[in-house]
């Protein structure tokens, strides 16, 4: 996809709830000034709010409008801060429903260490990953049965007339909660398509599937056979797969396919592995430099991105984004909730939807302008100069407002 490289582009933005407000303002300097420096006035940016969440109710009754969905669907990349799902029933999550509506399959989340950022691990600076989640399966599908409802008695009475066998596995048949998991092929592919390529463009050197299909072999463990085979197939010629590795073990010895192996990376290939998702949890903690690319599915990959970013400072400093590449649209987020309890206080740390902001700008091909905020924001970091999240962690820094942060990274560009 070649996107807009003219002199002006139009980027929606949903300033988000709770503390989107003070997080976005710095933000949108952080931004605009990175396009000034980068381009001297020969690109530009407009602006154009996007209603979504509790500012949106209070104007139009309605927490994401339909109008707001079609708008983000006629522009190639949008910015948002954290919004918040409604308590009570009958409110899907906001942010789910956004990745839907869109079919933004691809959940990218990049973890990386910056010089100055607090870590539990004794060598923080092995820690580089970025993990491809799946976006639109799996348990956040939303296919709930509310235990006591009509749709939940309908759901049981026909598993225990057709499938009298799962029937029998419920613990307890009454007052259950039912909520189903489905993984289908298409998508376990389209997603390990979207992480193969990203770690062929970028030269990384492995990417590796995880899953829980030692215990759910019919959707996790699907998702890995589908994603090897997606692999094996779209990528034939640039990819060394462990099952390969296990085929020639098999009929040639170990020693045969270690040599194969060798080789193959050797001659830069991508070598392919695969985790089970309790195993791949410990090792993020004791060797986070054996991980690349993670391809997984979407409830283990928001588990394991959070636990990943808090080796390297929190989900504060930790940048996402939602893409769909078929359709070339991307909607960039910051990862963190909406923090109430300081909303308006100008303390909340920016550095998340800052940093998805670069993520958004390398969407556009505006590479110049993605360099220049990554190196602001980490030359801040390095100075000791933080908001209060990483002041608590860091003795010896100097805390700073969420406004004075956003201007240091600006100054820190040049």
């Amino acid at each position: 996809m070649t996107h807009n490289n003219g002199e002006k582009i139009t980027i929606p933005f949903i300033i988000g709830d709770g503390i989107g407000g003070d997080i976005w303002n710095g933000t949108r300097r952080v931004l605009e000034h990175s396009i000034n420096l980068a381009y001297s006035g020969t690109r530009t940016v407009e602006w154009m709010e996007i209603a979504a969440g509790e500012k949106a109710f209070q104007e139009k009754g309605d927490y994401l409008p339909a109008e707001s969905i079609a708008e983000l669907k006629k522009h190639k990349a949008a910015i948002k801060g954290p919004l918040t799902t409604p308590v009570g029933g009958g409110y899907a999550s906001l942010n789910v429903t956004l990745r839907k509506e869109l079919d933004l399959y691809s959940c990218v989340r990049p973890v990386q260490w910056f010089p100055g950022l607090p870590s539990p691990l004794t060598h923080p600076e092995d820690v580089d990953v970025v993990i491809f989640r799946e976006n639109t399966e799996d348990l956040y599908a939303g296919i709930e049965f509310p235990a006591d409802t009509e749709e939940n008695e309908t759901l049981l009475a026909l598993l225990r007339s057709n499938f009298p066998d799962a029937y029998s596995r419920f613990r307890y048949q009454q007052e259950v909660g039912i909520d189903l998991k489905p993984i289908s092929k298409q998508a376990s592919q389209r997603i390990m398509y979207a992480a193969m390529r990203w770690a062929v463009q970028n030269q990384r050197k492995k990417v590796s599937i995880i899953h829980k299909g030692n215990i759910m072999k019919y959707t996790e463990g699907a998702f890995r056979n589908w994603a090897y085979e997606a692999a094996e197939r779209d990528f034939r010629d640039l990819c060394y797969t462990k099952r390969t590795w296990k085929k020639t073990a098999q009929k040639k010895g170990k020693e045969e396919a270690d040599l194969e192996k060798a080789s193959a990376l050797k001659r830069g290939l991508v070598f392919v592995d695969d985790l089970i998702a309790d195993n791949a949890f410990a090792k993020a903690i004791a060797n986070p430099a054996d991980f690349d690319v993670v391809v997984t599915t979407n409830l283990n990959g928001d588990y394991l991105s959070d636990a990943f970013a808090a080796l390297v400072g929190g989900i504060g400093v930790s940048p996402g984004a939602n893409i769909n590449y078929e359709q070339g649209w991307g909607l960039f987020e910051a990862n963190h909730g909406s923090a109430e309890d300081i909303a308006g206080q100008d303390k909340a740390n920016p550095s998340s939807l800052i940093l998805s902001g670069a993520m958004m700008f390398d969407f556009l091909e505006w590479h110049e302008a993605a360099a220049l905020i990554r190196r602001g924001l980490e030359k801040t970091i390095r100075s000791g100069n933080v908001t209060f999240d990483l002041h608590t962690q860091l003795p010896g820094s100097s805390l700073v407002s969420t406004s004075q942060f956003s201007t240091l990274v600006i100054d820190n560009m040049e």
